[in-house]
């Protein structure tokens, strides 16, 4: 039986780290659909193939192989074989990124990949375009919103934790531009879907917005 809970957002609002504990809660499958763009832009930039539809790109998602590995409390990233769960989160890679899940060609390739995980399970999947796009008759949609300043001081935490070299300001620009190519990008753009729960997480604690979003869930099951 399947059952499919989409979160939505943009960067930096701690979608990952919200589903993966609503998931681990409620016994939910977590698809990290960012990770799966994250992997083909590390594919491409390994083989230094620009982003953009091109012949070497194609020859990429023809062939790429991506997995999620629960390793104890952990759910890792595998691609081609190998984990890359901490390669994909650089600064080098946010830059890159949308660019990549901007282009026709890889978000047809990933979407049916994303759409097959969830026709027999019981998911919770986040992203971009999870309620309008890939999973439009979702049992359950959030919207998760933050404030753009918030949404940088939390990255920018993220990388002194993980020992990333990068400024404040330089996390804020990027989360500005990530944010106008994710709402202005021609296929699958980020936008609230008209049926999806808004959930401002600028104020709130991970836990509380854990507790609100379970809630809604709850309340669907019920």
């Amino acid at each position: 039986m399947s059952f499919v809970v989409a979160i939505d957002g943009p960067a930096g609002t701690g979608k990952g780290t919200v589903t993966k504990i609503i998931a681990e809660d409620l016994g939910l499958v977590y698809i990290d659909t960012g990770a799966m763009y994250r992997c083909v832009a590390l594919e491409a930039m390994k083989r230094q193939v620009e982003p953009e539809e091109s012949t070497e790109l194609f020859e990429i998602l023809d062939s790429i192989e991506i997995a999620f590995k629960k390793n104890g409390m952990l759910q890792e990233t595998w691609l081609n074989g190998e984990n890359v769960s901490n390669e994909i989160r650089s600064a080098m890679i946010d830059a890159k990124v949308d660019k990549f899940a901007a282009l026709k060609c890889v978000r047809d390739k990933m979407t049916p990949l994303q759409r097959k995980m969830g026709e027999t399970s019981k998911i919770i999947i986040e992203g971009r375009d999870c309620g309008t796009v890939i999973f439009p008759d979702a049992d359950v949609k959030i919207y998760l919103d933050c404030s753009m300043e918030e949404r940088a001081n939390r990255r920018y935490k993220q990388y002194l934790e993980k020992g990333i070299k990068a400024t404040y300001e330089e996390v804020l620009e990027n989360i500005k531009q990530r944010y106008k190519i994710e709402t202005q990008r021609e296929i699958a753009p980020l936008r609230k879907a008209e049926d999806a729960i808004l959930v401002d997480s600028t104020k709130l604690t991970i836990e509380e917005v854990v507790a609100e979003i379970e809630k809604i869930i709850n309340e669907k099951v019920s």
